[in-house]
C-alpha cells in the first residue's frame, strides 16, 4: 500500500484534518472513510502484516499465540492481576489480524443499551460495507458441521442457517477467513479509503497528546509519537480537526492518562500534570471468562477456526479443531532414529463466552512516562455472581453436548470395546448436577476469550457521538466504549462504528 510509511521516514512536524491513534479493528474503517473527505495520519504502533506471515492465513492463527514475544511480535503478551494470560495486537490491522476470523454482528441489546443513539439504517449500511469487502463464508468442515447439528440436538435451537445476525440458535456465520485459509482483516478496508488523503505510519509509538491553553476549554490539537529509533515528532490538527483514539481497551484508557485525563488524586500520585479531571478512565473494565472442553480426536480432522456457534441468552458456545504435536520431553538415547518426527494429536476444542460480563475491575498505569509499559489490569472474572452462574449453565451443556448422536463419533474404543472421549485438559465434574462443583471447575479453568473492553465507557468517560466528556476535537472509537461485548465476537461491531 503506497500510504504505509515507517514512522522513521516522516517530517517531524506535520498537520492533518484527522489523527487516528491505532490502526487496529475500529481505526482502520475509520481512517478510510475520514480520508474519502479529510487528511488523515493514522499511528499503528506494530509494523505491517507481511512482516509477520503468520497473521496472513488461518494456519497461523496458534502459531502466533505460540510464538515468544520479543517487542516486536503481532500478538503482544501481557497477564492480567488475575493471573490470566492475554493478548493484544500489535500489527496494523490489530486483532483482526491474529484472531480467529469471526464475523457475527452486534445482539439488539448492545444497541439498545449502549448509550449511543444509533442510526440504524447507517449501522446497517455499515456492517454491509465491511462485510462487502472482507467476509466470506466457506462450506462447513466436518467437525464444524458435526458441532452445529450437536448444538440443535442439545436443545440450542433452531438451526439459523447462514447469517451474520446474531439469533438466539445455532448459525453458521461470516469469517475473514476465505476459501483458500486468506485472512481479510481490518487492514485491507484502508484500500477503500481515498489513499491521497491518507498516511499511514508504523512503528510509530504515540506518547501523548496535546492540549491547547488558547481556548477555555480543554482542546486537543495534536500528538507526540517516536519512531523505533527514539526519535521524537508532533502531529498537529488543523482547526475543526480531531485527534481520534481507537487504540484499545488498554491502549486508550492508557493514553488519555499519561496525557493528563482521568482521576484527579490518582494522576497527582502519578506526578502526571492534570489536564481534565475524568474519574472513570480505566475504570469498569471488563473481559469476557472462556472455559474449554478439549476433545482429542481418534482419526485426523482438517483444521478449522471458528464457523459455527450456539447462542443462548446466558451464553455463546464456539468450536476449532486442529492439530498439535506431541513427543515426550527427552527421547531415550538411541532408541529411535533421528530425526524423529512426532506424531500429531487431532484437537477439538469447545470454547464458552458468557453474555456481558457484569463482572469489572481497572486499569491503572506500570509506567507514569512510558507507553510502551502495558499497564496494570484486572478483571475480577466471576466477582459477580450472575457471570458464575452463566458459566455454569454452559457447562452443563458441554456435558448435555458429548451425550448427542452428533458427538458418538467421536469416542475411543479401549481394549474391552468400551467407547468414551478421551480430554486433554481439566476434565467437568462427574456430578454435574453439584453447582458448587461446578463453580469451582468455572473458577479454576477460567481463560479469557480475548474480548476485553471498557476504560472509557460511553455514558462516564465519552458521550453518545464517542466524544471524550470535557474535552473538545478528541474522541475515542474502539472498545474501550463497551459497557458489555457486542454479541459472540466484537469485531464486525467494531469495524462497523469505525466506517
Amino acid at each position: 500500500m503506497k500510504s504505509v510509511y515507517n514512522a522513521t521516514d516522516l517530517p517531524l512536524v506535520e498537520e492533518y484534518d484527522y489523527i487516528v491513534i491505532g490502526g487496529g479493528t475500529a481505526g482502520c474503517p475509520l481512517a478510510a472513510t475520514l480520508s474519502e473527505k479529510y487528511s488523515v495520519l493514522v499511528l499503528e504502533r506494530g509494523n505491517v502484516p507481511k512482516a509477520h506471515p503468520n497473521t496472513l492465513v488461518s494456519s497461523g492463527f496458534l502459531t502466533n499465540l505460540i510464538e515468544e514475544d520479543d517487542g516486536t511480535t503481532p500478538a503482544q503478551r501481557f497477564t492480567s492481576e488475575d493471573g490470566v494470560e492475554n493478548v493484544r495486537g500489535r500489527v496494523l490491522g490489530g486483532s483482526s489480524m491474529i484472531n480467529a476470523a469471526f464475523f457475527s454482528e452486534a445482539d439488539n441489546d448492545f444497541l439498545a443499551e449502549s448509550g449511543v443513539e444509533w442510526d440504524m439504517d447507517a449501522v446497517e449500511k455499515a456492517y454491509e460495507w465491511v462485510k462487502n469487502k472482507i467476509v466470506s463464508y466457506s462450506n462447513l468442515s466436518f467437525w464444524q458441521a458435526a458441532a452445529k447439528e450437536a448444538f440443535v440436538e442439545a436443545g440450542i435451537g433452531p438451526d439459523n442457517g447462514v447469517t451474520t445476525k446474531h439469533k438466539i440458535g445455532a448459525k453458521q456465520s461470516g469469517s475473514t477467513f476465505d476459501d483458500m485459509g486468506r485472512r481479510h482483516g481490518a487492514v485491507e478496508l484502508l484500500n477503500n479509503g481515498n489513499l491521497n488523503n491518507l498516511k499511514i505510519a508504523i512503528q510509530a509509538s504515540v506518547q501523548r497528546i496535546i492540549f491547547s491553553s488558547k481556548f477555555s476549554n480543554v482542546t486537543a490539537v495534536g500528538v507526540i509519537y517516536s519512531d523505533i529509533e527514539g526519535k521524537s515528532h508532533k502531529a498537529l490538527i488543523r482547526d475543526k480537526g480531531e485527534v481520534i483514539l481507537s487504540a484499545g481497551a488498554l491502549g486508550s484508557p492508557q493514553l488519555l492518562l499519561l496525557s493528563g485525563i482521568g482521576p484527579k488524586s490518582y494522576l497527582s500520585s502519578q506526578n502526571i500534570p492534570i489536564v481534565l479531571s475524568q474519574p472513570n478512565v480505566g475504570k469498569f473494565m471488563a473481559d469476557n471468562p472462556r472455559n474449554n472442553l478439549n476433545l482429542i480426536i481418534p482419526f485426523p480432522l482438517e483444521a478449522s477456526t471458528g464457523q459455527v456457534v450456539g447462542i443462548t441468552k446466558d451464553y455463546y458456545i464456539e468450536t476449532n479443531s486442529y492439530s498439535l504435536p506431541f513427543s515426550p520431553t527427552k527421547l531415550p538415547f538411541g532408541f529411535y532414529p533421528t530425526p524423529l518426527l512426532p506424531p500429531q494429536l487431532t484437537l477439538t476444542v469447545f470454547v464458552e463466552k458468557i453474555v456481558g460480563p457484569l463482572s469489572t475491575g481497572a486499569l491503572t498505569l506500570a509506567s507514569a512516562t512510558d507507553v510502551k509499559v502495558t499497564p496494570h489490569v484486572r478483571f475480577n472474572y466471576f466477582s459477580n455472581p450472575i457471570d458464575l452462574a452463566r458459566c455454569v449453565s454452559a457447562m452443563k451443556k458441554f456435558g448435555e453436548l458429548l451425550k448427542t448422536k452428533s458427538m458418538d463419533r467421536f469416542k475411543y474404543k479401549d481394549m474391552n470395546g468400551v467407547r468414551d472421549f478421551m480430554f486433554l485438559g481439566q476434565l467437568l465434574p462427574t456430578n454435574q448436577s453439584d453447582d458448587s462443583l461446578m463453580e469451582d471447575y468455572c473458577r479454576s479453568s477460567v481463560t479469557t476469550f480475548w474480548h476485553y473492553h471498557g476504560g472509557c465507557l460511553v455514558g462516564k468517560v465519552v458521550d453518545g457521538e464517542f466524544r471524550v466528556i470535557g474535552a473538545n476535537s478528541l474522541r475515542v472509537v474502539d472498545g474501550s466504549t463497551f459497557t458489555v461485548s457486542p454479541g459472540t465476537n466484537p469485531q464486525a461491531t467494531l469495524m462497523m462504528i469505525g466506517r
